[in-house]
């Protein structure tokens, strides 16, 4: 008697079992994988921006061309293209100085030198007061201006191959660089 279950006992643990069961079933039938569900896309908030194409780069090729004179290129040409649109260069042309993989810049001049020229000579440049220009110098004159490495030189160069800088100001824009830094650059720099 004394192991003997009562039937109320027995009563309330089937229903325990019942609920325990009926449970397990609910979360099973949960979890199971239902439909896809579609959600709209959301509307932007501002105005649509207009499909943007790039605008071309305009370069004057002179030098060691067949025909010198300014091109008209798609944006990410580089030097290579700037040549085979002037015509290719010519037999006395010093291709080795130039750099025929850089990518162009808008407004930019490429000088082929002749055989045995500098390209220093070649590129005689209009008096700017010695001052560095942050959309046509080098990485290497980059490197040279105070405060500025040889990452800081690249992170320039590559932000003019994005957006040619239109400004001195422009160069808080790079980081790593500024306020302190761009003020100790302004009077060295040019557009």
């Amino acid at each position: 008697m004394r192991w003997a279950v009562s039937r109320r006992l027995a009563t309330a643990a089937a229903g325990v079992l019942l609920l325990v069961a009926v449970a397990v079933g609910v979360r099973a039938a949960s979890l199971a994988p239902g439909p896809a569900v579609s959600l709209p896309t959301p509307a932007p908030s501002g105005p649509v921006p207009a499909a943007t194409t790039p605008t071309p780069v305009v370069v004057d090729v002179a030098g060691a061309v067949v025909t010198p004179g300014v091109v008209r290129l798609a944006a990410g040409s580089r030097v290579v293209d700037a040549l085979a649109a002037a015509g290719g260069a010519t037999a006395e042309a010093e291709l080795g100085a130039l750099n025929l993989a850089r990518v162009l810049l808008d407004g930019e001049q490429i000088v082929v030198p002749l055989q045995g020229e500098s390209p220093a000579a070649a590129a005689a440049a209009p008096d700017d007061g010695g001052l560095v220009d942050l959309n046509t110098a080098d990485t290497a004159a980059l490197d040279e201006l105070p405060g500025i490495g040889p990452v800081l030189a690249e992170r320039i160069a590559a932000h003019r191959q994005d957006r040619p800088f239109t400004s001195v100001d422009e160069l808080a824009d790079v980081a790593g660089i500024g306020p302190t830094l761009l003020e100790r650059l302004r009077d060295l720099v040019r557009v």
